[in-house]
């Protein structure tokens, strides 16, 4: 039998694998990257970058999501004329957002890295970003578009691609022109980001006007312009405005937390660096096996804005049974798998002895928040795009509350911001599911979605904890030892599913 091309286990499949190796090549990167620069130049990145994740929530993250919901509603009913012409509007949207914003920027670049990322040497870096967003929007538009017609191999090669060029480029320039100071070092990272951007941007504007001119794109009636408007505007400007109030709030968390450990008595440079290692090194770690999870939500949105634009309700709800599944058994072993190995592994990739610190809870909040993300995917594929921003937005403002508050404790430190990040996940996954339920009526999976997998991991990380204590004392080498535990950890795993009925297999049937 053939894989139907368009279905949505294919373009998964697709995207899983071209992520895999994509994380894997970033993670790869962040190493080395790490190691050139330093904890403290690392943190002071780290601070730049939520600059651009409000950027792009302010001009193009509500179009990227009105362009897939739409183009593949479009595509489903043999309209494709109008899905090239949502694309074509939703890019001079997007022109004429960033000509404004970027304006605002240029104009006040100063007191923004002053006093709002709390750090004159991020200029260079703020300023840097503006071509790299300007690629960045137009290459997303047009992913979008790819993955809302069902096509996902192009973007899909695109981004591997992307990755081997960034990385080539950043650390490239890195070797070339390092030893610098922290404000050029950052730059000298965001013109390495411009860089594999142009190519990313180039390259899907002429796959995207090839598919185009081939003519099968183009056929149907176009939509009439003022109600193809409102129907871009009815998804992108509720997104827009939640997206940029929930990054404003996460780049708020960002600023604040080496703001509050230098409140807590550390020196700035002792701050930077802790902050550095968290969100530079620990969580990339943690999220290294998470590329599932977003590859699963590019093709998940468009095929339940399908589904529910052709009325199949029963669809709806088993594609969304199918991702909950998937997430659960996929991501819970990797997290047990971390936990274990995490801590000696991150000590020799990146030089750093603390990367391990914090790495059992914040593997509880990775898993939360995966599911998190799975159903506000589900939310934004069945026309529920508010629900899902604004369940964003209330945890997003749990994690900046406890932030602020229990890193100001004596001796909370990092764990204040642990506590905030698992709980604000956990409120996040339960609102977007009592939305779900509310909406398409799908019941709680208790035993498939939770009880199973979890129990099933719980024994497989106890083991594996207890192989690689004594591979190590027998004096087995770090990577040979975690190797083993793997492949054991791997079969135990699957094991035990097996035993209580919970195969996996399932989560790949239709």
């Amino acid at each position: 039998m053939k894989l139907d091309h368009t279905s949505m286990i294919y373009g998964t499949l697709v995207l899983t694998g071209t992520s895999v190796v994509s994380q894997a090549v970033g993670f790869v990167y962040r190493i080395f990257l790490s190691r050139m620069i330093g904890a403290e130049v690392m943190g002071l990145y780290q601070l730049v970058m939520p600059a651009y994740s409000v950027f792009m929530a302010l001009t193009a993250v509500g179009l990227t999501a009105a362009v897939s919901n739409l183009s593949s509603q479009f595509c489903a009913r043999g309209e494709g004329a109008a899905a090239v012409q949502v694309l074509r509007r939703c890019l001079g949207c997007f022109l004429v957002l960033f000509t404004l914003a970027a304006g605002v920027v240029v104009l006040l670049y100063d007191p923004i890295s002053v006093y709002l990322l709390g750090d004159a040497r991020t200029q260079l870096g703020l300023l840097l970003l503006l071509p790299c967003i300007l690629l960045t929007g137009v290459e997303n538009l047009h992913k979008h578009f790819f993955y809302g017609a069902g096509n996902v191999r192009p973007p899909a090669l695109v981004e591997l691609c992307e990755q081997f060029i960034r990385t080539g480029a950043v650390l490239g320039l890195l070797a070339v022109f390092l030893p610098q100071n922290a404000e050029r070092t950052v730059g000298l990272i965001v013109l390495g980001m411009i860089f594999c951007e142009i190519f990313s941007a180039c390259t899907l504007l002429f796959l995207s006007r090839r598919q185009m001119d081939a003519g099968g794109g183009l056929s149907g009636p176009l939509a009439p312009k003022r109600l193809l408007d409102r129907r871009i505007a009815a998804i992108a400007l509720p997104i827009t405005a939640t997206s940029l109030l929930g990054n404003l709030m996460a780049s708020a968390n960002a600023v604040l937390i080496p703001q509050r450990l230098v409140h807590a008595g550390a020196e700035v440079s002792q701050a930077m660096s802790a902050f550095g290692i968290l969100c530079g090194m620990t969580a990339p770690m943690l999220n290294l096996p998470t590329a599932f999870i977003g590859a699963m939500g590019l093709v998940l949105v468009p095929k339940l804005a399908q589904a529910s634009a052709l009325g199949q309700k029963n669809l709806v709800r088993h594609r969304i049974d199918r991702a909950m599944l998937a997430a659960s058994v996929l991501i819970l072993p990797a997290m047990a798998l971390l936990v274990v190995l995490g801590p000696e592994l991150g000590e020799l990739l990146f030089r750093e002895d603390s990367v391990g610190d914090y790495m059992l809870p914040l593997s509880v909040g990775v898993a939360l928040s995966c599911w998190q993300s799975v159903l506000s995917g589900a939310l934004n594929g069945v026309g529920r795009q508010k629900n899902a921003a604004w369940n964003a937005i209330l945890s997003g403002a749990v994690q900046l509350g406890c932030t602020y508050v229990l890193m100001g404790l004596p001796g909370a430190g990092l764990g204040g911001y642990v506590v905030g990040f698992v709980v604000s996940s956990a409120l996040g996954a339960a609102l977007n599911w009592r939305q779900v339920h509310r909406v398409t009526g799908l019941k709680f999976q208790m035993f498939r979605w939770c009880a199973a997998p979890a129990l099933s991991a719980l024994l497989m990380g106890l083991c594996a904890n207890l192989l690689f204590r004594v591979l190590r004392n027998g004096g087995t080498g770090l990577l040979p030892a975690a190797g083993l535990c793997c492949l054991f950890g791997a079969v135990l795993y699957l094991a035990a599913l097996q035993a209580q009925g919970a195969l996996p297999r399932r989560c790949c049937r239709q």
